[in-house]
């Protein structure tokens, strides 16, 4: 990871988190999952599109078969969340009597995990979790079940390793954290 400071949208960050860092804290939590749900077969929701970088990496080291879907929300706009959520494609997939992973990028309001639940559960699954790679404790409006946090960190925005601000940033291998 650089030492120097980035731009986007002529906003500066900082380096936070290394690539390194980050696929410690993903093996962790594959290796969590990969014994919870051992013989389970579960389904993984990968919520787009900012998981999709730590969905890949967590992905490849599930021990186990597991199936994988995409769905597409969105409740941020520039630095903020805005407290609504949009859906944008649905899980097609038939949840009754499966154990369910969402997998997310960021859980800070809990905005996004406070929508899709309740659609979830009404399914009939034998199980919802959710794993996320950050969790903003601080930021939490909404009571939400955790067992699968990679990494908590402060009320701070960043970027890299899937997040964006605005579209921008989703392709670094490291996280920033905006000074």
């Amino acid at each position: 990871m650089g030492s120097s400071h980035i731009s986007i949208h002529n906003k500066a960050f900082k380096p936070y988190l290394s690539a390194a860092q980050l696929d410690e804290a993903v093996r962790r939590l594959a290796a969590r999952l990969s014994a919870d749900y051992a013989g389970r077969e579960p389904l993984f929701v990968v919520v787009l599109t900012g998981a999709f970088m730590f969905a890949s990496d967590l992905l490849k080291y599930i021990s186990g078969p597991c199936e994988i879907v995409f769905i597409r929300v969105a409740s941020y706009e520039g630095t903020g969340s805005t407290g609504t959520v949009q859906e944008i494609l649905g899980l097609r997939e038939d949840v009754q009597d499966r154990h369910i992973i969402i997998v997310e990028d960021i859980v800070d309001t809990g905005t996004t995990m406070h929508h899709l639940l309740p659609t979830l559960q009404a399914n009939g699954p034998a199980s919802v979790e959710i794993a996320t790679l950050f969790f903003k404790p601080e930021s939490l409006q909404h009571e939400l079940s955790l067992r699968y946090v990679a990494l908590e960190i402060p009320n701070d925005f960043v970027v890299g390793y899937g997040l964006d601000y605005d579209g921008l940033g989703r392709n670094l291998p490291d996280v920033y954290v905006a000074v």
